[in-house]
């Protein structure tokens, strides 16, 4: 054929490729240039433009041929309907707390610390060291590596009480990350259809992970000093639940810390009802002007199943994290956890290992502490002069997050839009609260980038809020 037109010849190879299989091999450049007596240039011009329509690919050495894979008409899943039924659950899979943000955005949304705040050089240096050993290439025990085991037990033992047995080794159980570890708790501990006692409000990764497990959960009102005792003991009474899952340290999202009489309390109560406290400690290194003391190193009866990550404190990436839980429960939990992951990364054991008993790790700790107050302040500073129609109920001795109350009646999903709108990220309260919201809330963290413009980020909450009232 005279024709040198690339356009032309893509015409008539779509024609050869709808007649032929998945796989077929094209005749050579050379052929096509033969055939349609046109240069190898317009010839390669040709191809390219089948290969970016995802028509052909490419195999040097080999020739070109026919994708296997080529979409002919639009997938049809609507079967799936049917066959998946309705969700168990209503409650959004990610939170926005899970949100990516672009660069030039101002970030409040997030649920993790800031890079600059994570022990970049002591992690680089974990992950070279493990990469080069034995953790590399082998399979570490179904409960976690022996050496971290005994580390996150002596992190508990260290604020145990005179007259109370300290945590043991064989009490732990490594996971990928504490969401891994709630989901193993509910379903072991709890089971499908059964009551859980929550916070209200509380970490919506829970109420995920508990709508995920099919229990029911009951919601127990608590405020910046813990949830009321008297509340607490009628809702185990009224429910028979057997499990209580709370945050004593630095909540998220409110930021609240119990007493430590509040704390005696509580695991009073749940003793009396035979039950279980499952202690989330997921804010353990971000002590601010308060450390965080668990509740779980003065339980040496099993009532407590213990929670620590060091995921948001050493990285996003080293997904490491422990339950320390003692008697059948700790085995009923293995067997559910062992079938979601079995076992756990020896590479990242190994890693955060490393990280945290480097002599580096306690001093990055107290700096992160001068840090992350410096945010703090200078946030709630800001929020003072730009947004006072907010209500800040209490101002967190620890954690990453600020808890905001709006005017009665706020509409705080229109608020979150008029913000991106602006070029601010914050999550509407909403999904933190097992049931109705008590009110308008709003939660801001204080650990994310560039704090040099917390009060530009606060000028703008402010002008959309002041936008909503009509002021």
């Amino acid at each position: 054929m005279n024709n040198d037109s690339s356009s032309r010849i893509v015409s008539r190879v779509k024609d050869w490729i709808a007649g032929a299989a998945p796989g077929a091999k094209l005749p050579s450049t050379r052929q096509l240039v033969a055939e349609y007596q046109a240069s190898p240039v317009t010839v390669q011009k040709a191809l390219r433009t089948l290969t970016a329509q995802g028509l052909i690919e490419s195999r040097p050495g080999v020739g070109t041929f026919v994708r296997a894979y080529r979409t002919a008409r639009p997938s049809d899943y609507g079967w799936q309907t049917a066959a998946l039924r309705s969700a168990q659950t209503a409650r959004p899979l990610n939170s926005a707390a899970m949100r990516s943000a672009s660069n030039d955005v101002i970030a409040f949304h997030s649920g993790y610390p800031d890079r600059e705040l994570l022990p970049e050089r002591l992690v680089r240096a974990a992950l070279t060291r493990a990469a080069r050993g034995d953790a590399a290439l082998s399979r570490p025990p179904a409960q976690g590596l022996p050496e971290l085991q005994s580390w996150f037990a002596h992190e508990l033992s260290t604020s145990t009480p005179v007259g109370v047995a300290p945590p043991q080794p064989s009490d732990v159980v490594v996971l990928p990350g504490s969401q891994s570890g709630l989901s193993s708790i509910f379903r072991g501990l709890v089971g499908h259809g059964q009551p859980l006692l929550v916070e209200s409000p509380s970490y919506w990764g829970a109420l995920l992970a508990a709508g995920q497990a099919g229990v029911n959960v009951i919601p127990v009102p608590s405020g910046p000093e813990g949830p009321d005792p008297d509340e607490l003991d009628r809702a185990f009474e009224e429910s028979g639940a057997r499990l209580f899952y709370a945050q004593p340290n630095f909540a998220n999202p409110t930021g609240a810390q119990w007493s430590a009489e509040r704390g005696e309390e509580v695991l009073r109560i749940v003793q009396r009802h035979g039950a279980f406290l499952v202690e989330d400690d997921w804010a353990h290194d971000f002590g601010i002007t308060a450390p965080s003391v668990p509740i779980a190193a003065k339980d040496d009866s099993g009532h407590i199943v213990y929670i620590r990550s060091l995921t948001k404190s050493v990285s996003p990436s080293v997904r490491v994290a422990a339950i320390i839980a003692r008697g059948p429960a700790r085995e009923r939990i293995m067997g559910a956890q062992a079938a979601e992951s079995m076992y756990v990364s020896g590479l990242l054991q190994a890693a955060a290992l490393d990280v945290v008993t480097q002599p580096g790790w306690q001093t990055h700790l107290r700096g992160l502490s001068h840090q992350l107050q410096s945010r703090r302040d200078l946030l709630v500073t800001s929020l003072r002069e730009h947004v006072p129609q907010a209500h800040l109920s209490h101002l967190p001795k620890g954690g990453l997050n600020l808890w905001l109350r709006m005017p009665d009646g706020f509409d705080v999903e229109r608020l979150t839009k008029d913000c991106e709108a602006a070029g601010v990220l914050i999550a509407a309260g909403t999904e933190w609260f097992p049931a109705e919201p008590e009110g308008p809330y709003v939660r801001l963290n204080y650990a994310g980038p560039n704090p040099g413009r917390f009060p530009e980020g606060a000028r703008i909450i402010g002008e959309a809020v002041a936008a909503q009232l009509g002021l």
